[in-house]
């Protein structure tokens, strides 16, 4: 027995890896857990052993991919000794006795050769007796013909259960072994090129040693499409040294095919002291082949489905990810740790740019609700005839254009949330609608008669004063009191500046991955520009800037030439480094000032004479600190 049970990672980024489980709990997860492992298909927070009486147990907690425990996914399992738990792309073995760890970290090694196929036994897929039983029946049934059957019985009972491809893998190579006298197998499916393998699972029956699978082979037969047997192969490919050095003395191939398209192969091995394959077995394994090739490729397709679906939400979370360690913005998470498990209606404040729709997806995110919709409506972007059938939808025939029955936003939002943007443009006729599906979670279709009722949460924010828009009867104080249950401010970049370069930093590295750019980062020269303007459009004026410097850059890092005239023109600096621009701001301050000057403060007649466009000189007065329009 082992002093301290262990999990031995045997597939992923932490393969051969060892951790102990015990008195402690052990989380597992893509950050901030006790084995961190980063790949997409595991979650932040994905699962626990901890310690019951005597015993482990493993739970999930809530993670999207699931934990696997021998190929079932599960929600909590006292685990056993050899178990073995599959973390999205990670495999770990749960050992509670001593044993050599090298026999349990088995890979598959695909060697190079040639071999002479004119001394095997190839067959055709449809020459396949088990896949005509009729044929095979129609005398006397031997034992072994029957027990054959039974094989093929106990494989399409498997594909029934197992749904991932790696338990799947697992599940039918265990069954095909335990029906023919093989001492090494392999599946490996095909990836885009058929010389390329995507996926390659195998298993030795003592689990000593590593499984060698002879590429020659396997061409071979998907070149062909026929199934092969060849016996004392050690003779026969002489040129394949690693086979001769596993003793491989019989090997079966045959391919996975449907219709025209090799999808892989079953690559069976034994050597010195093993039975040898015969047609028999040469038979059953290519209708094993049959009744697994499609199985496999739904659930190559089903992982491979999950796995964008994963990648495509993580993007999107990187997308809308708020970024910030200042004291504003801390204010600001704490307020979504609190609010976010309710489904109480929050109003969102803050200036153009600042980040609205961030909070609202992040409130979003950490709620019961992450999984359902989130839609977001613009209240500024369409008439109040458009708007109110796109919030609310419309019937058949309501009006000319309506020539089919329409959902609205509330009711596609249904269990999700709904997030209203620039909410103070509601037209007055909508935003007694909107009253209503606040107070009854309620409302009628354009056109319609009936009652639509709807699960949503109504997020809502707003650049605008809506108190003073009730004063001046353009918003309706009860709208305001059920939109208010709690409010939020998303603070201004200027009330914010330690976040200036962490933000401008993300913007580079997104930007350039998304142009391939070369740019490595921002100079110091130009984070001192950046960390001096007041970004009157915050975060979106310096994400537009960030872009523009990566678009239009010639070095490995943004300097303060690649930043808009605005950024520059607002910078003080006194760092030799920046003699140059200082010098530029300098000259461009005393020509304006000559100019206005000349024209005894006029501006258009100033603007005349630096032959400048008026609404330029404007943005050169304001941006250079000389005085107001």
């Amino acid at each position: 027995m082992l002093n301290q049970p262990k999990l031995l990672t045997v597939s992923g980024p932490l393969r051969g890896v060892t951790f102990e489980v015990g008195a402690d709990d052990v989380s597992v997860g893509r950050r901030d857990t006790t084995i961190v492992i980063d790949h997409k298909s595991v979650s932040r927070r994905h699962c626990v052993f901890s310690k019951e009486g005597e015993s482990i147990k493993v739970r999930d907690v809530g993670s999207r991919n699931g934990t696997i425990v021998n190929g079932e996914r599960v929600k909590a399992r006292l685990l056993n000794h050899g178990d073995r738990i599959m973390v999205g792309n990670t495999s770990f073995i749960f050992l509670t006795k001593d044993e050599e760890l090298s026999s349990l970290l088995s890979e598959v090694q695909i060697v190079e050769g040639t071999f002479n196929p004119a001394v095997s036994v190839e067959l055709q897929p449809d020459q396949t007796l088990y896949l005509h039983p009729e044929d095979v029946l129609s005398g006397t049934a031997d034992a072994r013909v029957l027990r054959n059957f039974s094989a093929l019985l106990r494989l399409g009972v498997t594909l029934q259960t197992s749904q991932r491809l790696a338990a799947l893998e697992e599940q039918a190579l265990k069954l095909i072994m335990e029906a023919i006298p093989a001492e090494t197998g392999a599946i490996l499916l095909t990836g885009r090129s058929p010389d390329q393998f995507a996926s390659v699972f195998g298993r030795k029956q003592d689990g000593s040693e590593s499984v060698v699978v002879s590429r020659s082979v396997v061409k071979h037969v998907l070149e062909t499409g026929k199934a092969l047997l060849t016996n004392d192969a050690a003779e026969e490919m002489p040129h394949v040294q690693t086979l001769i050095h596993a003793e491989a003395r019989s090997v079966l191939c045959v391919p996975l095919a449907s219709a025209d398209r090799r999808l892989g192969a079953i690559y069976l091995a034994s050597g010195e002291g093993h039975p040898r394959f015969d047609d028999s077995h040469l038979q059953l394994l290519t209708a094993m082949a049959a009744i697994l090739t499609l199985p496999l490729d739904s659930a190559r397709r089903l992982d491979w489905l999950e796995s964008e679906n994963l990648r495509l939400q993580n993007e999107i979370s990187e997308e809308y990810r708020l970024i910030g360690t200042s004291p504003a913005m801390k204010q600001v998470y704490r307020f979504i740790s609190k609010v976010a498990p309710t489904d109480s209606t929050v109003l969102i404040r803050g200036e153009s740019g600042t980040g609205k729709e961030l909070i609202a997806r992040a409130l979003h995110r950490s709620s019961e609700r992450a999984k359902s919709p989130f839609i977001v409506i613009n209240c500024a972007a369409l008439s109040s005839e458009l708007l109110e059938s796109e919030l609310f939808g419309h019937e058949k025939g309501a009006f000319t254009s309506a020539i089919a029955e329409k959902k609205g936003k509330f009711e596609l939002a249904d269990g999700g949330t709904v997030f209203l943007d620039e909410v103070a443009e509601l037209a007055p006729a909508l935003q007694v609608k909107l009253l209503r599906v606040l107070q009854e979670r309620e409302f009628e279709r354009v056109g319609g008669t009936r009652q639509i009722k709807v699960d949503v949460r109504v997020l809502a924010a707003t650049d605008r004063e809506l108190e003073e828009a009730i004063r001046q009867g353009r918003f309706r104080h009860e709208l305001y009191y059920r939109l208010n249950v709690l409010s939020v401010e998303s603070p201004p970049l200027r009330r914010r500046p330690e976040d200036i370069a962490a933000l401008a930093n993300y913007f580079a590295a997104r930007y350039a991955a998304r142009y391939n750019s070369r740019i490595r980062g921002i100079s110091p020269e130009a984070e001192a520009c950046l960390a001096q303007y007041d970004w009157p459009g915050n975060v979106r004026e310096l994400q537009n800037a960030i872009e523009r410097a990566v678009v239009l850059g010639d070095s490995d890092t943004i300097l303060p030439e690649d930043l808009p005239e605005s950024v520059i023109e607002a910078r003080r600096p006194t760092a030799p480094y920046m003699r140059f621009h200082e010098g530029v701001r300098e000259t461009k301050v005393h020509l304006i000032q000559n100019a206005l000057d000349q024209a005894a403060g006029n501006h258009a007649e100033a603007a005349r004479i630096l032959g400048v466009n008026r609404t330029y000189l404007h943005r050169l007065i304001r941006n250079l600190g000389l005085g107001k329009d």
